[in-house]
């Protein structure tokens, strides 16, 4: 059917094909990783924050009032800004996830 000389050039081109086939899937891998990788930080860092979250509620109007005092003295506007906007946030904050909550009608 197929002269020797064929096959064999044909079987050589074959075994080509495929090493170049599996050097370009290696590369491949390579930069999905490198890819991956800022995406893998920011995924960990993100449920890091969420775990974090409720008690920075608790640990931030402790620190609100710290702050209040020591950046600010004299005047008592930002400090009663900085006391009482954690607790508009987090009020703010609840009846933004009650209203989500709430089913349709």
């Amino acid at each position: 059917m197929y002269p020797q000389r064929e096959l064999t050039r044909l079987s050589a081109y074959k075994a080509a094909l495929r090493r170049d086939m599996a050097f370009r899937r290696d590369r491949c891998l390579e930069a999905a990783i490198a890819v991956a990788q800022p995406v893998e930080w920011l995924d960990r860092t993100l449920a890091f924050c969420r775990r974090l979250a409720p008690a920075a509620l608790f640990a931030g109007v402790p620190l609100a009032f710290l702050a209040g005092r020591v950046l600010l003295p004299s005047t008592k506007a930002p400090a009663r800004l900085l006391r009482w906007g954690l607790l508009v946030f987090g009020a703010v904050r609840l009846i933004g996830s009650a209203a989500r909550a709430r089913p349709e009608a």
